[in-house]
């Protein structure tokens, strides 16, 4: 949940995360691996929902700028195929409590997302297929030209589409859309989305964070409190929506976890029945 933050303190605490200040009050945070485009983890995953939380407790910030590094935007998954987590067959107590402890941070990415309460501009730098919903949150998407978007974590690798996706893609493109989307396992190209009304402007992937900048100066021209209180008039529908149906979806899928993760935890959509193994190979 987010507290009371200051730039000096949390700007150099994440390993997957850099953070940069410009003189008007625009924050840049930028998702990376050792500089290169963000590898998904365990770690990366709990520690973004942190350093949002962090972000939104900024009061002196005046706009966010959130984008990725490189060819990505979060499209790098960090276990090894066919590696199973810790908690993976969860016949006890101890695996249940850990997956509990996934799904909180789950809950708190999103939470703490829209807690941020200056205007945020999403560049999406490249493909991203992991946890859309981080990026769709903002109140200005931008997108690269060989960006796209799909749920390749949930349904087409045997999970259910939980984590916000149910949420926040029929929010954005209507219900029939978002469920073939989820269900197919579905890319949808840069242009699409464009059309589809999910981002608003499509660029070259060398213009698209001068483009970031340029809006995020122009936003910045305001009043501070203008632009905390427009952005929390923005996410209020959202966040009833994401209140009425977040906890639900985690609860589904957390519960069908049982049996995804004693078959594996690779990233490779089902290409045999769900109990045939190996699928992950």
């Amino acid at each position: 949940m987010a507290k009371r933050s200051r730039y000096s303190e949390y700007k150099d605490g994440y390993a997957n995360y850099r953070f940069e200040l410009s003189e008007e009050g625009i924050l840049l945070m930028q998702c990376h691996t050792n500089g290169g485009s963000l590898v998904w983890d365990w770690k990366a995953h709990d520690d973004m929902a942190d350093a949002f939380a962090d972000v939104a407790g900024d009061r002196e910030i005046k706009v966010l700028i959130h984008t990725g590094t490189g060819e990505n935007y979060n499209a790098d998954w960090g276990p090894a195929p066919g590696e199973k987590p810790l908690y993976n067959a969860m016949p006890g107590e101890k695996g249940l409590v850990k997956l509990d402890e996934r799904a909180w941070y789950g809950r708190m990415l999103i939470e703490n997302v829209l807690s941020v309460d200056v205007p945020m501009i999403s560049a999406v730098n490249g493909p991203c297929n992991i946890h859309s919903e981080v990026p769709l949150l903002g109140d200005i998407v931008l997108a690269s030209e060989d960006a796209y978007f799909q749920d390749l974590a949930h349904f087409p690798r045997g999970m259910v589409p939980g984590d916000g996706q149910h949420v926040i893609w029929p929010w954005l493109v209507g219900r029939n859309r978002a469920r073939y989307m989820l269900l197919t396992g579905r890319k949808l190209s840069a242009r699409e989305a464009l059309e589809w009304g999910a981002v608003a402007e499509v660029l070259p992937k060398d213009r698209l964070l001068d483009r970031a900048w340029e809006l995020a100066r122009d936003l910045a021209l305001r009043p501070p409190l203008v632009l905390r209180y427009t952005r929390m008039l923005f996410t209020q529908d959202l966040k009833r929506a994401f209140l009425d149906e977040l906890g639900h979806g985690i609860a589904r899928e957390t519960y069908a976890m049982r049996q995804f993760f004693p078959v594996g935890g690779g990233m490779a959509p089902l290409d045999r029945p769900w109990d045939k193994e190996p699928w992950s190979d």
